[in-house]
Order: structure tokens, then sequence, then C-alpha cells
């Protein structure tokens, strides 16, 4: 089983930073793409960034220039670093990766989520 589980969400205020980690732990071959989602409350999922196995990135409009995705493969760790928060950027961020397995079958797979709030 595979299993990814992110931390480091909480509070913040306005222009603060935080740093999201997102750790996928099992039976894993290789990792592939490699993404941040979250969900505003009452609005849908949204993309926020990805991050490919050559570490080729790419960002939502709403969050480039403030927010860095990176990746330490030898860890099986995604990052996510968010700066110059806005009360706007509060939701819940999902970690969200494509995994190939041992058996050499790939797929989808979900952390639970971690809130983050940006409030004064």
């Amino acid at each position: 089983q595979v299993q990814l589980v992110e931390s480091g969400g909480g509070l913040v205020q306005p222009g603060g930073s935080l740093r999201l980690s997102c750790a996928a732990s099992g039976w894993i071959r290789s990792i592939n793409v490699m993404n941040w989602y979250r969900q505003p409350p009452g609005k849908e999922r949204e993309l926020v960034a990805t991050i490919t196995s050559g570490s080729n990135t790419n960002y939502a409009d709403s969050v480039k220039g403030r927010f860095t995705i990176s990746r330490d493969n030898a860890k099986n760790t995604v990052y996510l670093q968010m700066s110059s928060l806005k009360p706007e950027d509060t939701a819940v961020y999902y970690c969200n990766a494509d995994i190939t397995g041992w058996t050499f079958v790939h797929r989808d797979y979900w952390g639970g989520g971690t809130q983050v709030t940006v409030s004064s």
C-alpha cells in the first residue's frame, strides 16, 4: 500500500510564509508527477502547482511568484513553500502523486489534506 501524508499547515498572518510537506511511503518503485491542490471553503478543488520527475514545474497564475514547489526524490517527499500569503490562499491543501508500485502498475494517490488559514 502507498500513503501520502501532508504536514506543515496552520494559521498564519497575511504576508507570512508556510512550508508544506508531503511524504510518500509504502511499496514505491518510482514517483512520477507530484501536485499540490487546494480547496477553499465552499469552492471546488483547484490545481496549485506541479513538479515532474525531472523537476520541471508549473504554477497556477494566482500563486506564481509566491509559491515554490520542490521535491526530494531520496525522501519521496514534495514541498510547497508559500510566501506573501493572502487571505484568499486559505484552503485545505492536498498532495497528489502518480506513483508506480512494485508491480509496475501506476496510479493516482491523494493525501488527506492539511488546513492553511491566512488571517489576522
